[in-house]
């Protein structure tokens, strides 16, 4: 029986390649967001059920990536991206403490 340290260079070599495209196929499909993975196969899975079951199914993934966007959003920015503030029918940006940008000609504190 041989072990990984018999193994020749030529056995390690395949060994890094195999792990680097996984690492690659892992970071492309989960990325930084497993929600929207899982939701994007959630909803191929529901497509096939749907078109398993003889219903037309063209309808539901755009639906899902419509409902996946905002999620996304909202969990790389850190909270929600509007609130609906009270007795308001419109949507508006929440706002917080701004800094604003230094400028490039400022010269620097003392």
């Amino acid at each position: 029986m041989s072990t990984p340290a018999d193994a020749g260079p030529r056995a390690r070599g395949v060994a890094a390649r195999l792990r680097g495209a996984g690492a690659f196929w892992y970071d492309f499909v989960i990325g930084e967001d497993w929600v929207v993975a899982a939701g994007v196969v959630a909803g191929l899975l529901g497509t096939w059920g749907l078109h398993t079951a003889g219903v037309t199914a063209w309808w539901l993934l755009p639906l899902v990536l419509v409902v996946l966007l905002p999620v996304s959003l909202t969990r790389a920015v850190g909270g929600p991206l509007f609130r609906l503030p009270s007795g308001s029918l419109l949507l508006r940006r929440r706002r917080g403490p701004r800094t604003p940008p230094a400028s490039p000609r400022t010269p620097p504190e003392s």
